[in-house]
């Protein structure tokens, strides 16, 4: 089991009895709460949001309320992070990282007001596991999906800037991988661009979902325990610290119950990571050779491709971006199953869906960044083999046939090959 450092700058530990048992039951394999710097950021957020609703409303003392702002901001200011040492998948749907959160913050709230402040009755006053880990969830996801978005965003003008560059270029298509017609360089890099920008668009659209909160839903979304006009308090409170324009859910028992928003996210972060890899696979093999191959792109050499065959280079980067791909559509099949096995009221598999969809996330920021910095940005295309392998195009043949028929040309084309006039027609 990782041991991790638990004591603030003064030596004290902050969480309590709940925290240990899950670091107990749990372990600290795979990522803790630690790791993840923006959950805790939002999961502070939310909580500072509760409290300065409540005091509000009546339902906590100002000192009280203050006191549990104060701590909270201090873990927003990235503070107390070794305070967080609990897995982030586990069982109980989020429960016992709710409870870390209500003992860390308690705790320092205790110390900061010189008066008792509890958990349970202050700290996660008007909430339950069941609001605040899902609008912390989505808090977090919508604020990290920038990275991968940002990414695709500069790998897609790569694609423009390679499209310019090569503007008029031309260069054999093909179908079947069996020549076809001729195209130019320049289609052929903005068309990549164009899909690029429309899967980072799915992915973006899918994210704005979470800009609706189920903050208030307390249990199943009945909003039991919490008082009248405290969900719209907290929405209101949480958009100001965001900088987001959130709303409430509209339908609090559907937003606990039915988390299809995250397979929208996970589908849409597959099909971008689907995209990247069938380019990444298309210029791999048009790049295949230099003797024996098509040979047309060449890669930039950024490494050695053989332990035994002096110069040889191997197209890295692209085959790395095809299996980031793998893993991807991996995670966002666990989030489809994850989804799917919300019961009744609830979905406690929430865990696992962050989990997965960070993962999401950082292979597909690192997938695009990769493949427009270390790929794209340096190729180039052979001039000479492409003017070789365009007059294998057929362009010609499509003219005759729409002139002397389908049947007619066909003979043509056999006549030619036979007696190895194509390439000089």
């Amino acid at each position: 089991m990782t041991v991790l450092q638990t004591e603030t700058s003064n030596g004290q530990v902050l969480y309590g009895k709940q925290s240990r048992l899950a670091v107990d039951n749990f372990g600290t394999s795979g990522r803790t709460v630690a790791e993840v710097p923006a959950f805790v950021r939002n999961y502070a957020l939310v909580k500072a949001a509760a409290a300065r609703s409540n005091a509000k409303l009546g339902v906590l003392a100002p000192s009280i309320a203050e006191a549990i702002e104060a701590a909270c901001g201090e873990i927003i200011a990235g503070e107390h992070a070794s305070q967080f040492p609990t897995a982030l998948v586990l069982g109980g749907g989020g429960t016992t990282t709710n409870m870390n959160f209500n003992e860390v913050i308690a705790a320092r709230a205790s110390q900061i007001a010189g008066l008792p402040v509890h958990p349970n009755d202050h700290v996660n006053a008007s909430q339950s596991t069941n609001d605040t880990y899902p609008t912390a969830m989505a808090l977090t996801i919508r604020e990290l999906s920038l990275g991968p978005l940002e990414a695709l965003a500069a790998l897609a003008q790569a694609f423009e800037d390679k499209a310019a560059e090569y503007e008029t270029t031309q260069r054999l298509g093909r179908t079947c991988l069996q020549d076809a017609v001729v195209l130019s360089v320049g289609q052929t890099h903005r068309s990549h661009a164009t899909a690029i920008r429309r899967v980072a668009q799915g992915l973006k659209a899918a994210t704005a979902e979470l800009d609706s909160i189920p903050i208030g839903a307390t249990v199943l979304g009945t909003g039991v325990g919490a008082p009248d006009d405290y969900r719209d308090l907290c929405v209101e409170d949480l958009s100001e610290a965001t900088g987001r324009q959130l709303a409430g859910s509209t339908d609090l028992v559907d937003a606990l119950a039915h988390l299809d928003p995250y397979a929208a996210i996970a589908s849409a972060g597959s099909r971008a990571a689907i995209t990247m890899a069938k380019i990444a696979a298309d210029l791999r093999f048009l790049s295949s050779g230099p003797g024996g191959g098509i040979s047309e792109v060449t890669l930039p050499a950024v490494q050695a491709g053989s332990s035994i065959m002096p110069g040889k280079i191997n197209p890295v980067i692209p085959e790395f971006v095809m299996q980031l791909s793998y893993r991807i559509r991996g995670a966002a099949h666990t989030v489809e199953c994850a989804v799917a096995a919300g019961e009744l009221e609830l979905n406690i598999m929430e865990p696992v869906i962050v989990d997965s969809i960070l993962n999401i996330f950082e292979d597909l920021s690192a997938s695009a960044s990769t493949f427009a910095r270390k790929c794209i940005e340096g190729l180039t295309w052979d001039g000479a083999r492409l003017h070789e392998n365009i007059n294998a195009g057929f362009d010609s043949w499509v003219v005759m046939a729409a002139e002397n028929g389908y049947d007619a040309t066909t003979q043509e084309v056999k006549k030619a090959r036979s007696t190895g006039t194509e390439a000089t027609r």
